[in-house]
């Protein structure tokens, strides 16, 4: 069932992103003061959006998940974590290449986005660290539901929070009207955060579909063995269930 419309997300996803590199390098102008270096505004600013997106996105399935305790909210909630750290990751990259090549340093401890981004990074770090610690099924899946659900709505409160701090080094771009950006530039933004989106979705959906089959082999192999069929990911050592 997580494999429907696969085929035109991909489609889509890959004419979005080729359409934004298309204006990243060809239609949006050069920075005035930042010159080319400012274009992975376009990669570093939709990473970071839709990274947060895919946490909350992991809380509302893990509510979900408690309300009706169907396994496929937690499979959602997990996946959405696990594509949510992993854009993180990009996100800090390339904001530490931003920040050397704007301000001279790799990092500034005073800047209050990049603090907050990286405070939520390190406490979704720990998700699957206390996912794989228990080993009964049931209840990793309900303490992996409570820790999105609180986790999840600790995001919007930061991001409140760091619109309201006065900071002067990094950008304000998210307005109605586009902050400072001139029209080709928000355009491109738009695009570019577009299709960021589009792809997690698919990325999402083309993890969803694998690992869902996965399930339903094991659970095959399990009845072939006489053994109770029941789901979780697989208990392991490694960072994401199979």
């Amino acid at each position: 069932m997580f494999g429907r419309g696969l085929k035109t997300l991909s489609l889509l996803s890959a004419a979005l992103v080729t359409g934004a590199f298309a204006l990243v390098f060809f239609y949006a102008p050069n920075d005035a003061d930042q010159g080319f270096i400012q274009k992975i505004f376009y990669i570093h600013v939709p990473l970071a959006i839709v990274s947060l997106c895919g946490f909350v996105a992991g809380g509302v399935y893990g509510i979900r998940y408690l309300m009706r305790e169907d396994r496929n909210d937690d499979l959602r909630s997990y996946v959405c974590i696990h594509l949510s750290l992993i854009l993180g990751v990009g996100t800090l990259v390339t904001g530490s290449i931003w920040a050397r090549a704007a301000w001279g340093h790799w990092w500034v401890w005073d800047e209050p986005t990049l603090v907050s981004f990286l405070i939520v990074f390190l406490l979704y770090a720990c998700y699957q660290p206390l996912r794989f610690s228990i080993e009964d099924r049931e209840r990793q899946a309900r303490y992996a539901a409570v820790f999105s659900i609180v986790a999840g709505a600790f995001v919007p409160l930061n991001f409140m929070a760091v619109r309201m701090a006065q900071s002067l080094a990094h950008p304000r771009v998210l307005s109605t009207t586009g902050g400072n950006m001139p029209g080709s530039m928000f355009v491109t933004f738009l695009v570019s955060l577009a299709a960021m989106a589009c792809l997690f979705v698919t990325l999402w959906k083309y993890e969803l579909a694998s690992k869902h089959a996965g399930m339903q082999l094991r659970a095959l192999r399990r009845r072939l063995a006489g053994e109770e069929d029941g789901w979780a990911p697989a208990p392991r050592r490694s960072a994401a269930p199979t």
